[in-house]
């Protein structure tokens, strides 16, 4: 029971922090009573403050690339493709292919790494989530590909909608813990064409938002998955929004499916007519743990610069209160930063001219208990 509270009071607080003075029944200066923050300012306007503070719910609005940017990003795409092709003798099988999302049979470009010997066996599958909401499969996860790869998983790694590296139009597909949970997921549909892959034997992985959308998907009941890693996961969008403010939320208050911040009462989703807090929470996997059914992995570190450990702390104690004999959780203390110069990518350390491991104790103690968690659950 104590678990129980415990986790209902870390899952409510973001909730509660949101609260305001209309939901408590008193209306705010100009207010209505109602839910919201009241009525609109009548004093004086800092119009500076003002822009630095607007977000658009308009889709009209949602971020692309310019021109020269997206070049750029389609460049880097290219590169990242020849590496992994001039790379693949004597290490991995490796094809660029696409599948269609189940959620509307968008096609989603993926790469496939298998082993080199297969054997007569069937292989373990691993679906591998890339992190940052508007990034892509890069070279950053080379040797840990490689080891998946030699410790018997044929990978596949989806650039889901939003994606860098395939133009402004993809860019702005992205849909923030909507419609990319079924890009990522579908993928499964492409490993059980491939004869050599056993789909009784599937684990799904993923880093920040990789974790995020990884989170969602082993709390779904369609889940197809034995079992999960959720490294430095997203947890929280309410608690998220308020917390990196303005700027941040921009990127996807406008998004089609969401259309407002939290707070927005009535207006929001595609039809305008849902409360935006409903949205959110939706979106926000640790409002669902209550839903996992397989083994979990999560890590997360307390020097995080950009999934703070006041936010993912909400993961690690809620799974420990509900789904203490199902997730596996680790805190790392302030371990050496990674490659964004934070603990964020502390378990990303490779160095990006030899693309080979650069190891600290962190790395490597988080790696092998990756390694471990999948042996055990998915017997490669």
């Amino acid at each position: 029971m104590k678990r129980l509270v415990l986790a209902a009071l870390l899952v409510a607080a973001p909730l509660l922090a949101q609260d305001t003075t209309g939901a408590r029944g008193r209306a705010g200066r100009g207010g209505t009573g109602r839910g919201g923050g009241g009525g609109a300012w009548t004093g004086e306007m800092d119009s500076l403050r003002a822009r630095q503070l607007y977000v658009s719910k308009s889709p009209s609005d949602v971020r692309g690339c310019m021109p020269d940017v997206c070049a750029r990003q389609i460049a880097n795409k290219r590169r990242t493709d020849s590496i992994y092709i001039a790379k693949a003798p004597g290490r991995y099988e490796f094809q660029k292919v696409r599948y269609k999302s189940r959620v509307d049979g968008l096609e989603i470009p993926a790469y496939v790494f298998s082993p080199i010997n297969k054997g007569n066996r069937k292989h373990a599958g691993l679906v591998w989530i890339h992190g940052y909401v508007h990034g892509d499969w890069d070279t950053g996860m080379f040797p840990f590909v490689v080891e998946a790869v030699q410790r018997g998983y044929v990978v596949i790694t989806p650039d889901y909608r939003g994606s860098t590296g395939y133009g402004d139009e993809w860019l702005k597909k992205i849909d923030y813990g909507g419609k990319e949970i079924d890009d990522a997921l579908s993928a499964v549909d492409y490993l059980a064409t491939l004869p050599y892959v056993d789909t009784n034997r599937l684990g799904v992985m993923g880093w920040s938002h990789g974790g995020f959308i990884t989170s969602h998907i082993l709390f779904r009941d369609d889940n197809p998955f034995k079992a999960g890693a959720a490294m430095v996961p997203v947890t929280n969008l309410i608690f998220r929004l308020s917390d990196h403010g303005p700027a941040y939320a921009r990127d996807y208050a406008a998004e089609e499916g969401i259309q407002g911040l939290p707070f927005e009462r009535g207006t929001c989703g595609p039809q305008h007519n849902r409360d935006c807090i409903d949205i959110y929470i939706e979106r926000s996997p640790v409002f669902h743990v209550e839903n996992l059914k397989v083994p979990m992995l999560v890590h997360v570190a307390t020097n995080d610069c950009d999934v703070y450990f006041r936010e993912n702390q909400q993961m690690i104690y809620t799974l420990m209160a509900l789904k203490p004999k199902l997730a596996e959780t680790k805190i790392y203390k302030d371990p050496p930063p990674g490659p964004a110069g934070c603990g964020h990518t502390f378990t990303q350390r490779v160095n990006p001219e030899t693309l080979e491991r650069d190891d600290s104790p962190e790395q490597i103690d988080s790696w092998n208990r990756v390694w471990a968690f999948f042996e055990r659950n998915l017997k490669p």
